[in-house]
């Protein structure tokens, strides 16, 4: 897998999707399914890491979006 390619179309794939703006982990693993999930898991948390995506937690339940889109993210007052 080239890491750059992945990350393209993950921001891609993020980005078409209407409606919707944060994902679960394993909506990440769908969208490469030759891949080993660690593998797709470690680029998702490097890519937090770099500023590209961002979690969101409700408590309970964590999610993965693109970072600053979505209506939580204007209405909590996050960076």
């Amino acid at each position: 897998m080239d890491e750059e390619a992945a990350k393209t179309k993950i921001i891609e794939t993020l980005q078409k999707k209407k409606g919707k703006s944060k994902f679960y982990l394993k909506d990440f693993y769908k969208m490469f399914p030759d891949e080993k999930s660690r593998k797709i898991k470690n680029l998702v948390n490097k890519m937090v890491g770099e500023g590209t995506l961002e979690y969101w937690s409700s408590g309970s339940t964590t999610l993965i979006g693109l970072k600053g889109a979505g209506k939580q993210h204007a209405g909590e007052g996050e960076d």
